[in-house]
């Protein structure tokens, strides 16, 4: 740990950045003291000799022109003084800080256009190059690098090869993010090992048309560069194996998403029977667990997208980290899409959160840890960009409350076109912006009494239905995990969602309303919402 001291220097007044960097100075474990505002060259070098500082943190902020006489001043003195052996940091207005770099004696120089993960970074000595190489791109590692500052991801995957190879180059050469998820096309995720099935009229069709393994491998050449910002991929929805060992040994797959319940008959990305695709995504979690590579496992948010009432949301979500643990995954990436339904209440989300977040986390032990990564809903989005951007700026003020790991940025522009590369670096932009302003001192929305109370409520809920799958299913060595009793569920309609009707492998006869902001069950037999235990009773004549 170091001692810092900081002042701003001359006539300069203006101590708000000087101050903040030394807070962020203790709040790493240094030891920090501020000398006050316009403080002299004599003064500040006098102090120097006294207390023998390891680092010396000066700000100026006013006309450019006036601190040239200022530094040269300084200059002399840490020569005359032999002080060359401490790390002197300036930090000024962007045409102060021109000047300042022509003095070889500051280590570091701060014009304000940094965010706060770069700031922790220099802190704690790391320079995320060096971090990147040293580290063969691990993601946790980088998350542990720079927390409580987020790791910040976001999808991007044009109809064009070439356009999404020179998006990638842009996007990391703007150092505005850290992992790019790749969204490849429908085909290629489904018949990439098969490309005779393809229908090459849909080409482009949801992403990028990735056809041989130098696709990949040039993707991943166009992201070293900027920040290196890490790759991931979607995973496959047909030779699924095959597909995580073409991602792990071409782009490095920062992490491997993998659905329960998905990428199957189910929502016809594939014709993957439930139990089948249930038994293979518990299989490639265990692949990945193997090899010591991040799992995320999208299931709640995939109920809640279908209008699955808030329960279903919580049981399916918990139930994935279940899965991914008892499979031997260490490391769990567990996501939380915020705004779906898009009409729920702020507050409503985040009760639906931290029943989430609770459950999840009490799986974690010393073989299996938790990263909480937080998203927008992209139904939630206004086709209206300029509207979109303030959503985009709620959602992740309202997510930030979780304190989040990674932070999945939705782009702004998303529901009227594809991310570019400008949105992406905007929308990124926007966030980190929200970042800044909430990491330290925001208010506390985890104590809403209302919050706390649907939270509660939601818990007891997800339990009853919890312990009633286990009850029913009992035979089972295992029900939470057993892919044939998931697969009876859906069919049953134990679990289900409303936008599953008319699809023969579910029941898809669930009714839900949006109460006080909130999903609730409904029965039309009864003409109003129902608790768990009603719904249930009325589903399975209990």
């Amino acid at each position: 740990m170091k001692k810092y001291i900081g002042a701003a220097i001359g006539n300069c007044v203006h101590v708000g950045g000087a101050v903040n960097f030394l807070r962020l100075a203790e709040e790493e474990g240094h030891s920090a003291e501020f000398l006050g505002a316009a403080v002299s060259i004599d003064n500040l070098i006098d102090y120097i000799l006294e207390k023998n500082p390891d680092v010396v943190s000066i700000g100026f902020r006013l006309t450019p022109d006036s601190v040239i006489p200022l530094l040269n001043e300084l200059e002399k003195k840490i020569y005359d003084h032999k002080l060359e052996n401490i790390e002197w940091i300036f930090g000024g207005t962007k045409p102060v800080a021109e000047f300042a770099k022509e003095y070889k004696f500051f280590s570091k120089i701060f014009d304000g256009t940094e965010d706060l993960d770069e700031v922790i970074g220099y802190l704690r000595g790391k320079k995320l190059k060096d971090l990147v190489i040293d580290e063969s791109q691990d993601i946790i590692e980088r998350i542990r690098s720079r927390y409580p500052y987020p790791v910040i991801r976001h999808h991007f995957g044009l109809p064009s090869l070439e356009e999404t190879y020179e998006g990638i180059k842009k996007i990391a050469e703007a150092g505005i993010l850290d992992v790019i998820s790749i969204g490849p096309d429908q085909n290629t995720q489904e018949n990439f090992f098969s490309p005779e099935k393809m229908n090459h009229d849909l080409d482009g069709a949801g992403g990028v048309p990735l056809r041989k393994v130098e696709d990949f491998e040039k993707l991943y050449r166009s992201a070293q560069r900027g920040n290196y910002p890490l790759l991931r991929s979607y995973s496959g929805t047909a030779d699924i194996f095959k597909t995580a060992e073409l991602l792990q040994t071409t782009i490095k797959n920062a992490w491997c998403a993998v659905p329960l319940c998905w990428y199957n008959v189910l929502d016809g990305r594939g014709e993957r029977s439930l139990v089948t695709s249930i038994s293979e995504g518990q299989e490639l979690m265990r692949w990945h667990a193997q090899r010591n590579i991040p799992i995320e496992v999208n299931e709640g948010h995939h109920w809640s997208l279908r209008d699955a009432h808030d329960t279903i949301g919580v049981v399916m979500a918990y139930l994935a980290a279940y899965n991914a643990k008892k499979m031997g995954v260490k490391n769990y990436i567990s996501q939380y899409m915020f705004n779906v339904p898009a009409c729920i209440h702020h507050r409503m989300d985040l009760a639906k959160m931290l029943a989430k977040v609770e459950l999840i986390e009490s799986l974690e032990d010393e073989n299996f840890k938790v990263f909480r990564q937080v998203r927008a809903g992209l139904a939630s989005l206004s086709t209206d960009l300029d509207v979109a951007k303030g959503q985009l700026a709620a959602s992740t003020y309202l997510a930030m409350t979780l304190n989040p790991h990674i932070v999945h940025v939705v782009g702004f522009s998303e529901a009227d076109h594809a991310a570019k590369p400008e949105d992406v670096i905007e929308s990124c932009k926007i966030v980190r912006g929200v970042i800044r302003s909430t990491l330290y001192g925001r208010v506390d929305m985890k104590n809403d009494t209302v919050v706390q109370a649907r939270k509660n409520q939601l818990i007891k809920e997800v339990k009853y239905l919890l312990n009633t799958i286990k009850s029913l299913y009992n035979k089972s060595e295992d029900p939470w995990s057993d892919p044939v009793v998931i697969a009876d569920m859906i069919k049953k309609g134990i679990i289900d969602a409303p936008h599953l009707r008319g699809n023969k492998n579910a029941k898809g006869t669930l009714e839900t309303r949006i109460v006080d902001g909130k999903c609730m069950a409904y029965s039309k037999k009864l003409g109003r919402v129902v608790s768990e235990e009603e719904r249930l009773s009325e589903l399975l004549d209990l």
